[in-house]
């Protein structure tokens, strides 16, 4: 198996990126990038997936149709990813989607095999939850516009985090790869990154996965830039670094089996004293680089 898929080695179809739980090896999580050009239109069947929509740059008609009728969504979208939080569409198991961009642009639809099928809805910007993680080079920015307790979904569990130049995050390494009831949970994880140029030169960073014990082996030390995906079927994962200068996005999706639907996580026990340290440093200064708006308008 192979985690680390550059820029161009996730093709599938239309997509500049196409994992699915076929592709990965694992039961649930997918994300698909799709980039339109302007007036361009694609259209995909759910299936046994739920999908929620989410512009990394440019704005999109997002159109979900099935037996019970048809609901159309005008999503804002934004410029890029280091510049606002994004509104964003879900789209339920057995329906027709249809994404359609006027201007052009490049979109997320990150996705999860499930069982209840949800309503089609809208999610405005202004009511993502920004979060300030972490202090000191620890410190991170995490849109939780997916996230367990934020948005509706059955399996789907999806955020945005930016890292500043710099800075670690995904640290202290971490694990949800253990059904442990109340303190950690089976969540197959997908990473999606981009980073913030500088004067024309492309940004980068390195994401670390190492293995968590018997028959949970993956391991990656990876030089990641921009298009790139890391997939996470169990393990430590983390540290997540950006270079000094550029800024680091990721979008993490993940789901699995568990009955509930929550991010229970295990820190790995010779790096979780770093969350002690936290409370002495203060955040980044550089963060947020952004808040959600105040209303959706």
């Amino acid at each position: 198996m192979t985690f680390h898929l550059p820029a161009g080695k996730a093709l599938g179809g239309p997509y500049i990126v196409d994992v699915t739980p076929e592709k990965a090896g694992w039961g649930y999580s997918s994300l698909r990038i799709l980039e339109l050009p302007p007036g361009g239109t694609h259209s995909f069947e759910t299936g046994d997936s739920e999908w929620i929509v989410v512009p990394l740059s440019g704005g999109c008609t997002v159109a979900a149709a099935d037996d019970f009728g048809r609901e159309t969504f005008e999503l804002r979208g934004r410029p890029d990813v280091f510049s606002g939080v994004s509104d964003f569409a879900y789209v339920p198991r057995d329906a027709r989607a249809t994404v359609t961009s006027t201007a052009g642009g490049r979109f997320a639809l990150t996705g999860a095999r499930c069982t209840r099928r949800l309503p089609a809805r809208y999610g405005p910007a202004s009511e993502v939850p920004v979060e300030l993680r972490g202090t000191g080079n620890c410190s991170r920015q995490v849109n939780n516009f997916g996230a367990a307790g934020v948005f509706e979904c059955d399996k789907l569990i999806a955020v945005e985090v930016i890292t500043p130049g710099g800075n670690w995050s995904s640290f202290p390494p971490h694990k949800h790869d253990e059904h442990r009831p109340g303190e950690e949970s089976v969540l197959e994880e997908i990473y999606y990154f981009e980073f913030a140029g500088h004067d024309g030169i492309p940004g980068l960073g390195y994401q670390r996965v190492s293995p968590s014990g018997p028959g949970r082996d993956t391991d990656v030390l990876a030089e990641v830039r921009d298009g790139d995906v890391v997939l996470i079927p169990d393990g430590w994962h983390g540290p997540s670094m950006a270079t000094p200068g550029h800024h680091m996005y990721y979008l993490n999706v993940m789901a699995g089996p568990e009955a509930e639907r929550a991010w229970l996580i295990c820190d790995h026990p010779d790096h979780a004293w770093v969350r002690d340290t936290w409370p002495d440093q203060p955040v980044d200064p550089r963060l947020p680089l952004y808040t959600a708006p105040e209303t959706s308008a």
